[in-house]
């Protein structure tokens, strides 16, 4: 923030003028972030409970939770969907305040390692478990969103750069 002399002859604080407003796509990612969030973290929840998911249309959900692919090295695999989410969310949050680009390749290049997760992890429900989790799915569904948003976003990434001084 810079001091300018206002009306009353007082300093007055102005705020930089880098992209913040709410029609951002910082703020999409961010809104995919948290639904992805949500998901995962339902799923964290129930599987450190001890619980298995309700899937109201089918019981792919129960199978997949009970599978041996469920957890990596003893961690429900939803604990890493929740850290992921987490992590891409506070780089969304972070580009669209500072405009940052290098926060937006981190963003985009982490969504494509959860992506390539994902479809490993999708394969193994079909192709393995022989079951498809709709809360998995769905999670795959926002990641693979996100992803797509992120690349879309960087590849017109000089319309949301921060001005340059000078």
């Amino acid at each position: 923030m810079t001091d300018e002399i206002g009306m009353t002859g007082e300093p007055e604080r102005v705020r930089p003028s880098f992209p913040r407003s709410l029609w951002h796509p910082g703020i999409l990612l961010a809104f995919l972030d948290l639904v992805g969030l949500s998901i995962a973290g339902y799923l964290a929840w129930t599987a450190l409970r001890g619980e298995l998911p309700t899937c109201a249309i089918a019981k792919g959900c129960e199978t997949v939770a009970l599978s041996e692919y469920s957890r990596i090295a003893g961690i429900p695999v939803a604990v890493y969907g929740v850290i992921l989410s987490i992590a891409l969310l506070t780089l969304a949050l972070a580009w669209w305040r500072t405009a940052n680009g290098t926060l937006l390749l981190l963003h985009y290049a982490l969504s494509m390692v959860g992506v390539i997760f994902e479809a490993y992890f999708t394969y193994l429900e079909i192709f393995v478990i022989g079951a498809v989790c709709m809360w998995c799915a769905l999670y795959a569904i926002s990641l693979l969103a996100r992803f797509l948003v992120s690349l879309v976003v960087w590849i017109r990434r000089d319309r949301y750069a921060a001005p340059r001084a000078g």
